[in-house]
């Protein structure tokens, strides 16, 4: 089986017959092909094969009234006791809110709001807990007339409804549709968004000793048979997201091959979503004060970011909204000549 990864650019010299990619801010004239046996090297944009090209270039379809054809920032909202990042300070709701609506001031165009901690070595949380720590605070959200859509960042059916009926618009499951049989139903039903993540292993288990034969081909292959299981039970291609799964079963060297090759990524005729905020790997990377404190990993998080940036991705799940926001316009500034 043939793979191809477009090679994203976002030069303003753009040679004639190069593609635009997902619609969005970059193009490409060629793309890597790419077998289980290796690299077959770089073939013409204009000799891809029509599927593959017609998945590579169609604009994405708004997600919850917002367009997808430029980056987003999606800003998390971790109302747990436990969470890596935030060490619980979100849990109290009274500070959850505070927080959601100084994200929103900031800048975020998605909040991601979670009840139950995902983090390496985390156990479950009961479905009555999940849905008491999350549905509350998406409803007081809506009715103090928050503007931004909401997701609930669940694997279980319950929560979901609980916070569909609460007024979220998006559901973001780590498990991709695996964990709950009932939960593609009711994304079905619903008629809501859904993101399908990555992930090997449990939350509890995934980081003990992952492996892979290919990282990239894995990863994506694994989501290209989420993103037909949801089309079968019902949900659209052109309402699903997909997300690699940054740091949920992978090395420092699995994380790294994953943004190198996020491009590919596009050819699953979806958006995409890049969730790589504080994440462990960027404070091995970083060293120092990072390597133990999540909170000081925000220069490592912006950089991964605009990496993905350059190759198309279009939704970015971060803590620092106010840092991301202001990396994101002068990203967009020098490259795009974007001012605002």
């Amino acid at each position: 089986m043939d793979y191809f990864r477009p090679i994203a650019m976002t030069d303003p010299a753009r040679p004639e017959g190069a593609l635009t990619l997902a619609g969005g801010w970059c193009w490409f004239d060629r793309a890597e092909r790419l077998t289980r046996a290796g690299s077959r090297g770089l073939v013409a944009a204009s000799d891809l094969p029509e599927e593959a090209r017609a998945r590579l270039t169609a604009p994405r379809s708004p997600l919850a009234g917002l367009s997808l054809d430029a980056p987003r920032l999606m800003g998390i909202l971790n109302v747990t006791p436990d969470s890596f990042s935030d060490g619980g300070r979100f849990h109290a709701p009274d500070r959850a809110l505070a927080h959601a609506r100084a994200m929103e001031a900031a800048g975020a165009e998605i909040l991601d709001i979670g009840g139950e901690s995902t983090r390496p070595g985390s156990a479950d949380v009961e479905r009555e807990e999940e849905i008491a720590r999350t549905a509350p605070v998406i409803a007081a959200l809506k009715e103090g007339g928050l503007r931004v859509p909401v997701s609930i960042d669940t694997r279980k059916s319950a929560v979901a409804v609980a916070a569909l009926d609460s007024g979220a618009e998006i559901v973001n499951d780590v498990a991709a549709l695996s964990y709950d049989p009932d939960l593609a139903t009711l994304v079905a039903r619903r008629g809501v968004p859904v993101c399908l993540m990555h992930a090997q292993g449990t939350p509890a288990t995934m980081q003990a000793d992952p492996r892979y034969d290919n990282v990239l081909l894995d990863v994506y292959d694994f989501l290209s048979e989420r993103v037909a299981a949801a089309e079968a039970a019902g949900i659209p291609r052109e309402r699903i997201i997909v997300d690699p799964g940054i740091g949920f079963g992978k090395t420092v060297a699995h994380n790294l091959a994953l943004l190198r090759g996020l491009s590919i990524f596009h050819g699953l005729g979806s958006a995409v979503l890049l969730g790589a905020s504080r994440k462990r790997f960027i404070g091995v990377l970083a060293g120092g004060e990072a390597e133990s404190q999540a909170d000081c990993r925000v220069a490592g998080t912006l950089a991964v970011t605009l990496a993905g940036v350059a190759q198309g991705v279009q939704i970015h799940r971060v803590h620092d909204i106010v840092e991301a926001k202001q990396a994101l316009r002068l990203w967009l500034a020098a490259t795009q000549g974007e001012e605002t």
